[in-house]
């Protein structure tokens, strides 16, 4: 599987095409949708291009990408940066209005497992962010089920990066949840070849990189993707 990551926590004074507004997230998802990705992964903004979990915030990014593009799969995440305090993030997930298919969760962070537990509950697959092998190790110890393994190497150094996603991977168990794999900067696109290699799922967008293989600039995130699918990503 590829997934498109449309903008993450990037501001338009990064990148002129990263998407903020809700017509501008259903725009893009349907570009990429158009060339292959089986899903696409969101932060959703309130008026102020703030990111935010709260429900009209979600419902609306998310309602707007179903409009635009029926059937494809759309996720969230749900980032202690976006909401420092656990028992709000938590509250929030119970109150959201429109449920997203999927929610990101960071193994490492406080109240991770809660927060997975409120998203199980309310029939959201849970994907499990893991950021290093001790987060591996904490994620084990989860009694919530997760749907999907993110396994994000997070330097940008792609031989550091690499390493991390080897030693990542051997923690996981093979029977496990299915694992997507990633990595950011000037890691992502080495990471993704890596992804290709092993037959696990991965992702590209804005949100992860501002450049194409080759190093030049990427317009938007339908050249990401384009280029994700030409070395394999499918």
């Amino acid at each position: 599987m590829l997934k498109a990551c449309l903008n993450g926590g990037r501001g338009r004074d990064e990148h002129p095409g990263v998407p903020v507004t809700p017509a501008e997230l259903a725009a893009d998802a349907a570009r990429c949708a158009n060339l292959g990705v089986a899903a696409v992964h969101v932060h959703p903004r309130d008026a102020s291009s703030v990111e935010s979990m709260a429900p009209a915030v979600i419902a609306d990014a998310v309602a707007a990408v179903r409009a635009a593009r029926p059937g494809l799969p759309v996720g969230v995440s749900t980032g202690a940066w976006i909401e420092p305090d656990p028992a709000a993030r938590v509250a929030a997930v119970r109150a959201w209005t429109v449920l997203p298919d999927f929610a990101s969760v960071n193994a490492h962070e406080e109240g991770a497992e809660a927060v997975a537990a409120a998203l199980h509950e309310r029939g959201v697959l849970v994907e499990a962010g893991l950021w290093t092998p001790q987060a591996v190790r904490a994620h084990q110890g989860w009694r919530v089920p997760v749907g999907r393994i993110l396994v994000e190497c997070t330097p940008d150094d792609p031989a550091r990066a690499l390493a991390d996603a080897d030693a990542m991977l051997a923690l996981l168990a093979p029977a496990g949840p299915p694992v997507l794999l990633h990595g950011e900067g000037t890691a992502a696109w080495p990471v993704l070849a890596e992804a290709v290699r092993r037959g696990l799922d991965t992702r590209i967008g804005l949100e992860d990189t501002l450049g194409l293989p080759d190093g030049a600039p990427a317009p938007d995130n339908a050249a990401l993707v384009a280029a994700a699918r030409a070395l394999g990503a499918c």
